[in-house]
């Protein structure tokens, strides 16, 4: 496939290979940009129903415009003139950067790191369930943190639209096991809250760097979310703020219903948090400075009553001595008194 020209593609690098697809990267001819190439894994007869889900990646990955969202560009089948068949394929939005399954290999998230993560998800989801469209295959995998650091949401080949009708075959289940709902799991119809569900489990590896539920093969590990209660995240990470344990509990509970209705609820629940600690930050940086703010006041004030008010007792006092006056009168000697002879003359 390296180096063919599908449509007006150039093929140019394999970026990598899931259930669903192989994905490489690409050469736009006619725009001159970057483009990641998504097909059906080659080796695959491409059956009709095969196309209509692959078809059906295209239409609800294209409705969707939002900054967490990788855009789609294009939907076609070309012929493939090495193999002369038809290869149907999604031009999308190339995002350079890592995937969140990469970044969690390396350790936990700081709790501020996993914050900036899961809100731009959120957001990126709710854009999607306001328009009828579930996911149903989040996973770190299917997250890409950007150079910049804007979050993108790839792969919606297994959403479902609202009112659509099925293509899944019955009785087979997709979707990367660890990070199914119960529902899934049971084969149930699923909606907003199975994304929920997953981005609880994705929650608490981003916090840990593990998994809620343990399972050593696929069925251990569907029973176990089936059945188990997942691990408390304070046995495995004490400092993680109440908050989001408890959001995290929230959304991996058993009962759909008794999960956050919307990923609005999930985003009120994650800016609680920090808006707590801001403010807790702000108070605390504001009482030091306030005090120094109020010494510095009464002092001022007392500069100012002491500029004020010492002029005016002073003023007085100078006046007065400027203006007193020394009389000399006659002298007389009245005592007859012959030890005071000559006073009179002296004082004179």
């Amino acid at each position: 496939m390296i180096g063919r020209t599908i449509s007006h593609y150039k093929v140019l690098a394999k970026l990598g290979e899931g259930g669903m697809g192989v994905v490489y990267r690409a050469e736009d001819t006619r725009l001159h940009r970057s483009v990641a190439l998504k097909f059906l894994p080659e080796g695959i007869l491409a059956t009709e129903k095969e196309k209509a889900r692959f078809a059906r990646e295209a239409q609800a990955a294209a409705r969707l415009r939002h900054p967490n969202i990788a855009t789609i560009f294009d939907f076609d089948e070309a012929v493939d003139t090495e193999t002369a068949t038809k290869r149907a394929f999604i031009a999308m939005e190339l995002v350079e950067g890592e995937s969140l399954r990469e970044r969690i290999s390396r350790g936990p998230f700081p709790i501020d790191g996993t914050v900036f993560i899961l809100m731009q998800v959120a957001k990126g989801l709710q854009s999607a369930h306001q328009r009828g469209i579930v996911h149903r295959d989040i996973k770190p995998a299917n997250i890409i943190i950007g150079e910049d650091g804007t979050v993108k949401i790839l792969d919606f080949g297994l959403a479902k639209l609202s009112g659509e009708t099925k293509i899944t075959e019955s009785g087979k289940i997709f979707g990367s096991v660890a990070y199914m709902s119960p529902e899934q799991i049971a084969g149930e119809g699923v909606d907003e809250r199975s994304d929920i569900w997953s981005l609880g489990v994705v929650l608490f590896e981003m916090l840990t760097g593990t998994l809620p539920f343990r399972g050593d093969h696929p069925l251990a590990m569907m029973y176990s979310i089936a059945n188990e209660p997942p691990i408390d995240i304070a046995q495995v990470r004490p400092d993680v703020p109440e908050t989001l344990s408890r959001l995290c509990r929230q959304c991996l509970e058993k009962e759909k219903s008794k999960r956050p209705r919307s990923m609005r609820e999930v985003l009120d629940c994650v800016e609680e948090e920090p808006k707590r600690e801001r403010e807790g930050q702000i108070r605390y940086s504001r009482r030091p400075v306030l005090r120094w703010v109020l010494a510095l006041a009464v002092a001022a004030c007392v500069a100012v009553a002491a500029w004020l008010l010492i002029p005016r007792i002073i003023s007085p006092l100078a006046s007065r001595t400027e203006k007193m006056r020394l009389g000399v009168l006659e002298f007389r000697d009245l005592t007859h008194d012959s030890s005071v002879t000559g006073w009179p003359a002296m004082v004179q």
